[in-house]
């Protein structure tokens, strides 16, 4: 049985808190299930997406069997994901034989079991490197003989809208008897009418707020003045979501203008005047935290490690004017989460979800592409007909 006699639907794979979904999700698409190994990263997920089924488990494991059981017979429209990174990464101690690296053999495994019509393959750019191509070809090649398939291509999140250069690597294949032919430039290139600064991005966000405890979200309101002065991006980011997506508690608070992830982080005087004297532009010599530049774009945001890598928190980058490093909703302002969209009550685990992140402009801009392919391919059919 096909899913698209209404609402397309993907499946997510390696779905972290759900950057990747929520573009699906303004798109047009419907997550099924979402798959992720990392209870902790998963729990923004499951507060976020309330009507799609979110899967704790290793990708490895799960069975043809495994989907029968989570979807049925239904055939999902898509198939989107980011196999974990790590062993790919050109920062840190990047290991060939991580196990995590076999994890793109299975998101292809998956996308052959599953048949969808289209899948989207996520990665960093370490994974074109010599020793690492091969691993994501020999996974291509598992599906090749019946999809389209283009890439591996780089895209700029900053091309779509995102406050940030972030590199990525995506491929993505689709079967010509389900979608209207796409092309590698449809995903290229600039895709919005200007490039959108960090003052764009978060000059209209509250400073940080002190915490009351470790499970406290730090509900905080926007500042006055109401939305005159507001940027267009900041207009979007405040802006509620489609019916369906979105955890009731927040979308409640949201109403009342109240926002998550402004909890502070206490720096001694001495680092605050240190981050505080940083030029815009350039890197603190002590905590090496790049200074952001109002007119500027971040650089990638970096996720730190979990517990089974040492639990390394990334160095996260300054704020342009205040002598601090950038507060969680900043930083999910700036890759591209509406600020209804909630994450963790610490601090730590917010920023892992954020730097692990697809950025939610990047997937609505390429999945409304395919999207109206998918249109397309049906209105043919149905002429033909």
């Amino acid at each position: 049985m096909s899913s698209s006699v209404n609402i397309p639907t993907i499946i997510d794979l390696f779905c972290g808190c759900g950057g990747f979904s929520l573009g699906a999700e303004l798109a047009g698409f419907h997550t099924l299930a979402a798959v992720d190994i990392d209870s902790t990263i998963q729990s923004a997920y499951r507060k976020n997406y309330p009507n799609t089924q979110a899967v704790e488990g290793n990708v490895a494991d799960i069975t043809i069997s495994d989907w029968q059981q989570l979807i049925g017979s239904v055939r999902p429209d898509g198939v989107i994901g980011g196999p974990p990174c790590q062993g790919f990464s050109r920062i840190g101690k990047r290991q060939k034989n991580d196990p995590r690296n076999n994890l793109v053999h299975h998101f292809y495994r998956h996308v052959k079991e599953l048949n969808p019509k289209f899948f989207i393959m996520e990665n960093v750019q370490g994974i074109l490197d010599s020793e690492n191509i091969d691993t994501l070809m020999q996974g291509i090649d598992q599906v090749s003989d019946k999809y389209t398939v283009l890439g591996p291509f780089v895209v700029n999140a900053a091309d779509y809208g995102a406050a940030t250069n972030r590199f990525r690597v995506l491929v993505i294949g689709y079967n010509p008897q389900d979608v209207s032919m796409l092309n590698v430039e449809d995903f290229t290139g600039t895709k919005v009418s200007e490039l959108i600064d960090i003052r764009a991005a978060i000059s209209d966000l509250p400073p940080p707020t002190e915490a009351s405890n470790s499970v406290d979200f730090s509900w905080t309101k926007y500042p006055r003045g109401g939305r005159k002065k507001l940027s267009n991006y900041a207009i979007k980011m405040r802006t509620p979501p489609t019916v369906g997506i979105g955890w009731p508690e927040s979308l409640a608070n949201f109403s009342k203008g109240l926002i998550t992830g402004l909890a502070e982080t206490r720096h001694t005087l001495a680092v605050a005047e240190r981050y505080a004297s940083t030029l815009p532009g350039k890197i603190d010599p002590v905590s090496k935290s790049h200074k952001l530049k109002w007119d500027g774009l971040s650089p990638t945001l970096r996720a730190g490690t979990g517990s089974d890598k040492g639990a390394f928190q990334a160095v996260r980058p300054l704020h342009p004017s205040e002598g601090r490093v950038i507060s969680v909703r900043e930083a999910a302002r700036i890759q591209g989460f509406p600020d209804w969209y909630v994450f963790h009550p610490t601090k730590w685990h917010s920023f892992r979800m954020i730097g692990n992140s697809v950025s939610p402009l990047v997937s609505f801009g390429v999945l409304s592409e395919i999207y109206q392919k998918l249109k397309l391919k049906r209105k043919e059919k149905t002429i033909a007909a």
